[in-house]
């Protein structure tokens, strides 16, 4: 199991775990001070079906709640972890729909 931490690399606008040497990253778009648009999930394709992509949007997710932040969950992949776990859903943002940000 990956247990590198992801990193925020805000000058980039994307998070980004190092697996392997390997990069996958979730790019995003600040939409205010207090929410991201989670717009891209990349995972390079030899590290698919590894849980790398849930442990990335796991890592994401974390860094949101702990910097008090809100999400709009704009890429599928994103919206389909939240919807399998569903107690993410305390850091989706009510304020914003996933095409209106």
């Amino acid at each position: 199991m990956n247990t590198t931490p992801v990193k925020n690399n805000a000058h980039r606008h994307r998070f980004e775990l190092d697996t392997e040497g390997k990069l996958s990253i979730v790019n995003y778009q600040t939409v205010d001070d207090e929410t991201l648009a989670l717009v891209h999930t990349e995972v390079d394709e030899s590290l698919e079906g590894q849980g790398v992509g849930s442990h990335l949007v796991e890592g994401v997710l974390q860094y949101v709640e702990q910097n008090n932040l809100k999400i709009v969950a704009a890429c599928p992949f994103i919206s389909t972890y939240i919807k399998r776990h569903p107690d993410w859903n305390r850091v989706v943002s009510t304020a914003y729909t996933s095409t209106g940000f």
